[in-house]
């Protein structure tokens, strides 16, 4: 029998009280401050955002007037209410609460910070999981404060928060080293990538991209068109290779892929702003893509397959005599250049660069499954331990 165990037996064997979390701690909302008294010359306290709140560090200060409330002090618990949930115990000194994050203070007796830190990661992540399949990822400090927790007594919270601490520090090492391992792998990838692309002039004919086909994109979709749903997902730029926010009617879907250019299964479709240049192939699912800033090559596979042409846009280097380019034209595209071996060489370069790319990417394999396996590991451990049958009051 663990410690923990020897202890819930002791000390609380018909269960524990659970209460709402606002009755055990003050919940506060922050501030939207007013952009135009932002800098980045620290000057004033910086503000803690969302994208804030892991590493401690902001390069945005505010040097207006503020509410002392929104003061954030060593040993807050901070939560970031968007998108990614994550909880996180503040220890980087003060700084102001910006909107979309939410601080608990000022703990009750009965309740550990610590253990409040712990319980509550549990919670954000039933959140995350909840919100995967919808639109929304917002969470609200009136939806928190009514979430239940348990209050074990003080020496349970102290061994569970000590077992926790220890887990925690053991995850943070072997995940750095399986961190270090893959990012090893991401270098020999790279190497052995830019080699088997590395073609001598005169030793392969060369092309330029606009030699084996025409730049297409999708027939321009208006605003008016879209909505947060329906039937067909459609891609913008901010959501390319994500998760989609908009959608189009199957109405609308058929009439445009039948009328105007659209991409065939394995087309490689690329980014032409944003992030320049990046390259998703095409799954065949119903989809429909911004037009101009996602485009592709209605390519001659005859001429350059499908597979090598997504493994050799991976290496250009988008640029001009200014420097990196902000947009990809058309023209741009156009002139860019490629090597084009024989189609046997083509197809057995991609055989080996798809294998390398499997084991760095894929989740379902390698070193990036074993680094979710940990993650899943650690959070049913601490479930498990964050679990008490509930006592009567």
């Amino acid at each position: 029998m663990s410690r923990i165990d020897e202890l819930i037996q002791q000390l609380c064997s018909e269960g524990v009280l659970h209460k709402p979390l606002g009755s055990l701690c003050d919940v506060f909302s922050g501030c939207a401050f007013e952009s135009r008294l932002f800098n980045s010359a620290g000057i004033g306290l910086p503000l803690i955002r969302i994208r804030d709140i892991n590493t401690g560090f902001s390069e945005t200060y505010f040097s207006g007037q503020y509410d002392p409330r929104y003061v954030v002090n060593n040993g807050d618990l901070l939560i970031g209410m968007d998108g990614d949930f994550r909880a996180v115990r503040w220890r980087h000194g003060r700084a102001l609460l910006n909107q979309r994050v939410c601080r608990l203070q000022g703990f009750a007796e009965a309740m550990l910070p610590d253990f409040m830190y712990y319980y509550v990661q549990g919670v954000l992540n039933r959140v995350q999981q909840g919100t995967q399949q919808s639109t929304v990822k917002h969470l609200s400090s009136r939806e928190l404060v009514h979430e239940t927790i348990p209050v074990p007594p003080l020496e349970v919270q102290q061994e569970i928060v000590r077992v926790l601490d220890l887990f925690t520090t053991l995850e943070a090492e072997l995940e750095a080293e399986l961190e270090a391992e893959l990012e090893a792998r991401r270098r020999q990838y790279a190497h052995y990538r830019d080699s088997l692309l590395t073609f001598p002039e005169g030793g392969v004919r060369w092309a330029t991209l606009g030699d084996l086909g025409r730049v297409s994109m999708c027939k321009r979709v208006f605003k008016s068109d879209t909505g947060p749903c329906g039937d067909i997902p459609f891609f913008k730029i901010g959501t390319f290779g994500g998760t989609p926010d908009a959608f189009i009617s199957r109405d609308l879907y058929e009439e445009y892929r039948n009328r105007y250019s659209f991409p065939k299964r394995g087309d490689v479709l690329i980014s032409a702003a944003g992030t320049i240049g990046r390259v998703i192939p095409y799954d065949g699912e119903p989809a429909y893509f911004q037009d101009s800033n996602i485009v592709w090559i209605d390519n001659d596979e005859s001429l350059v397959t499908n597979d090598f042409l997504r493994h050799w846009l991976r290496v250009i280097n988008w640029t001009t005599d200014g420097g990196t380019i902000q947009r990809l034209y058309n023209e741009n595209i156009r002139r860019a250049r490629i090597p084009v071996p024989p189609l046997e060489e083509q197809a057995r370069i991609v055989a080996i660069l798809d294998k390398f790319d499997g084991l760095v990417n894929d989740l379902s394999i390698g070193l990036p499954a074993e680094l979710a396996a940990r993650r899943k590991q650690y959070e049913y451990y601490r479930d498990r331990l964050l679990t008490f049958e509930e006592a009567v009051a």
